[in-house]
């Protein structure tokens, strides 16, 4: 019976040693998921990150505090078979864009929406950014920054304390513009490489020159809420209300993502990402959610992926959150 534990001690072993862990955003991992016949094509997105950078893309914090869930009523609303918020609200421009969060942990799902509904509820007559700068810096319980945050914390927070307006980094535009320079994730860039930096300091004002104070630039939330995992009950939140913000394990292989509707493949588990979704669709039979990611517009699909609907795949939709925008 020894030789028999030896004999399959050995065989595991051989098992583990066969299949050896492929170095991460390796040309070898491209190949594998390539070469899998799966829903999604993989290339190279990122070229001279560490890992401490990589880490940091993945700060967001999943099974935290949850807030009361919101069930909407689908009879009656007639789900179309795709839907893309960009195309139903062409007159609000946030809902197009894609930021870049440079090296600190996302809390850019939550005021990518947040900016996406205010446009909304207002009918295109408030079309701000609301900022991840004031958002990231001065919501302490978020823990945002460096350590990652809950999703659900950026929410109460904007009910709670209200976020001013903020653009992209060096826009200049309203009261707190991103202070993080956007890194290089390619060869041969104008930018600088992908570092993790230090979070900036909370200031409580705005840029010189904007008209505005601080405190009479804060956008509120009436409204902050889960959406249940139903995928019927996300589409309904998405058709009536825009986008919404989720969270979702990355493994190694997403990186890689450049087209199709992803599913995992490869690669182990990084930790959490805050993403907005704001549509859905089919691509050949295979249900997806579209999202927009914050890692740069020269990542992905021009900064946006489709991931697998229905399934829960890498827990997509298990942490969606949303809310009302106070006007």
């Amino acid at each position: 019976p020894r030789m028999h534990w030896v004999s399959l001690l050995l065989s595991a072993l051989s098992v583990t040693w066969a299949k050896p862990r492929l170095p991460l955003l390796s040309l070898q991992m491209i190949d594998v998921v390539n070469e899998s016949n799966t829903t999604w094509k993989a290339g190279q997105n990122f070229h001279n990150v560490d890992m401490s950078y990589v880490k940091s893309l993945c700060g967001t914090l999943l099974n935290g505090p949850r807030l009361p869930e919101v069930m909407r009523s689908v009879e009656g609303l007639g789900l179309p078979v795709s839907f893309d918020s960009r195309e139903q609200w062409p007159n609000c421009p946030t809902i197009q864009q894609i930021r870049d969060q440079g090296g600190v942990a996302p809390a850019f799902g939550a005021v990518e929406a947040m900016s996406d509904r205010l446009c909304i509820v207002t009918k295109g007559k408030v079309s701000v950014e609301i900022s991840a700068e004031d958002l990231v810096t001065c919501c302490n319980k978020c823990g945002f920054g460096c350590d990652g945050g809950w999703p659900a914390s950026a929410w109460s927070y904007w009910t709670n304390n209200g976020i001013v307006t903020g653009g992209l980094y060096d826009s200049k535009v309203g009261c707190e513009p991103y202070t993080i320079a956007p890194c290089e994730h390619h060869v041969n860039g104008s930018r600088p490489p992908c570092t993790m930096g230090p979070t900036p300091k909370c200031t409580m004002q705005c840029i010189d020159g904007y008209p505005v104070r601080y405190k009479k630039d804060k956008h509120m939330g009436q409204k902050a809420y889960s959406v249940s995992s139903k995928p019927e009950q996300i589409m309904a939140e998405l058709y009536q209300n825009g986008p919404v913000e989720a969270a979702f394990e990355v493994y190694e292989d997403f990186l890689l993502y450049k087209s199709g509707v992803y599913q995992r493949v490869s690669g182990e588990d990084l930790g959490g990402h805050a993403i907005k979704i704001l549509g859905w669709g089919e691509e050949n039979g295979t249900p997806y959610w579209l999202a927009a990611n914050s890692w740069n517009a020269d990542w992905g699909d021009k900064g946006f992926f489709k991931i697998k609907r229905g399934n829960d795949e890498c827990g997509i939709e298990s942490e969606i959150v949303a809310g009302t925008p106070l006007i």
